[in-house]
């Protein structure tokens, strides 16, 4: 069985046990997360909500906060004399799905 859930602005597709990296949460390891369900499905049996199912619910454990690699922005005009670099790491949690109803 899968599901296909949101968090932030972005929608997952998981599966029970799957570990996922979803944008920033506020929650500290170890805890409890549940996730609004967009649509469940298991083989040709697809239950889609609009726009959230009420009866699904999805459940998943806290693993921690990761960064992701830094990206770099550079910037250079050529004979201006104008250079800027600006360098940004992408914050995520990650999250093991515990339960999908």
């Amino acid at each position: 069985m899968y599901a296909v859930i949101k968090s932030g602005d972005k929608q997952y597709k998981v599966t029970k046990g799957q570990i996922v990296e979803v944008e920033l949460l506020k929650a500290k390891a170890g805890e409890e997360v549940k996730f609004d369900v967009l649509m469940t499905g298991e083989g040709a049996e697809i239950k889609v909500g609009n726009p959230v199912l009420e009866s699904a619910s999805v459940k998943g454990k806290v693993l921690g906060e990761i960064k992701a690699d830094k990206v770099v922005a550079y910037r250079y005009a050529a004979k201006k004399n104008i250079r800027k670099k600006q360098g940004h790491r992408q914050a995520y949690t990650r999250v093991q799905i515990t339960d999908i109803v």
